[in-house]
Order: C-alpha cells, then sequence, then structure tokens
C-alpha cells in the first residue's frame, strides 16, 4: 500500500483537493478533523491542566487556547506533545484499516507534514498550491479571521515556495474545479510507479 502525504498552507485547498480523491474512492485521514475531536474528548483535560481557562463545558475553546499561546508563543511545543501522539495514533489505525481492506494508496491530509517531518513517513509528498493572493483572499474571507491571525497562522509554516521545493507532486488550485480534477487523476495515474515502502517501515 502506498503512504500519500497531503499538505498545503492555509487557503491552499486541501480541503477541497482531499474531497476529490475520496470522490474517487481514496481513504483520506483529516489530521484537523482528528485534533477537533480531540479537543471536544480526551484531550481536553490535559490541555486545561497544562493552560488553565482554555476549555468550556468540557472541550477546548480554541479562541481562549488560541489567546492563550498568543501570550506565550514558545508554549506551543507543550501542547503538541498532548496532542501529536494522539493523532499519530489515530493514523496509524487508519492506515492499518487500509492495509487490511487492500487498499492501494492511502492518504494522509497533515497541514505541517513537512514541518514536524512527517513527510519522512510517506511514500510521496502532495503539495496543494495557489497564486499569494487567492490563498490571502480565500483566507480573510472566513468568518472570525483577521490579517493579524493569518500573518500569525503562516508564520508557523514554511513558505509555499519551500514546501514546493518538498513535493513529488504539485496540485495548483488557482484555476478552475476542472484543472485542480485533471491534476489529481494525473497524480493517481503516476502513483502506481512508485515504491511503496512507508507502511511496512514506519507504520506497522
Amino acid at each position: 500500500m502506498l503512504v500519500v502525504g497531503l499538505t498545503g498552507s492555509i487557503g491552499m485547498g486541501k480541503s477541497t483537493v482531499a474531497g476529490m480523491l475520496r470522490a474517487r474512492a481514496i481513504p483520506v485521514f483529516d489530521a484537523d478533523a482528528e485534533v477537533h475531536r480531540l479537543y471536544a474528548g480526551e484531550a481536553a483535560p490535559l490541555i486545561e491542566a497544562a493552560f488553565p481557562g482554555t476549555t468550556l463545558n468540557g472541550a477546548v475553546d480554541r479562541a481562549r487556547l488560541a489567546a492563550t499561546l498568543a501570550d506565550s508563543a514558545g508554549r506551543f511545543r507543550e501542547l503538541e506533545a498532548i496532542v501529536h501522539p494522539r493523532v499519530t495514533a489515530a493514523e496509524r489505525r487508519f492506515l492499518k484499516d487500509a492495509h487490511e481492506r487492500g487498499d492501494p494508496v492511502a492518504v494522509l491530509e497533515i497541514p505541517l507534514l513537512l514541518e514536524v517531518g512527517r513527510h519522512l513517513h510517506v511514500d510521496a509528498v502532495v503539495v496543494v498550491s495557489a497564486p499569494a493572493d487567492h490563498q490571502r483572499a480565500r483566507v480573510l474571507d472566513r468568518p472570525g479571521m483577521t490579517e493579524a491571525r493569518l500573518e500569525a497562522l503562516l508564520e508557523r509554516q514554511l513558505p509555499d515556495a519551500e514546501k514546493r521545493r518538498h513535493a513529488d507532486f504539485v496540485v495548483d488550485t488557482g484555476g478552475t474545479l476542472a484543472d485542480t480534477e485533471a491534476q489529481v487523476d494525473a497524480i493517481l495515474k503516476a502513483l502506481p510507479s512508485r515504491p511503496a515502502e512507508a507502511y511496512e517501515r514506519h507504520w506497522r
């Protein structure tokens, strides 16, 4: 089974590409969705203990957590130490299930794939990209988003150009949906030629 890492900076269109993959019967693990689940469940009391006042009704209040981290950005590693091992365990379960089903390809959608070194644990890296003006317009159109918050998010991510340099494949979402679909299909056609080694090496 080939393990593919799907990544890209905020507002580049990862969710759109992930949806296209799912529509083609490719299983996709959404790391962000798993973080949301953890914030509403098992990780909430641990985060509250580390960052008092950041939960509400038993779940992490993302606005409160963001405000706390903004005052002490160096504490991101404490948060990551709570969340990342649990996300990794969920990824491992996802890949095991995909392998047992006999799926030829499984995708891990991880926004910080390159930043945290997870690209070393996949067989191919797909970077979703778009022109900077498209990215900015998409992100600032989101509810509650501000220029300052966007800049803070971008500071935690590698520049798009650097991400593209690490990519085995790039999907440019700056055009039409049909253009994006065609790029996704071309990647799926090319993937079987790559050696599938990551699952046995890193995920068994």
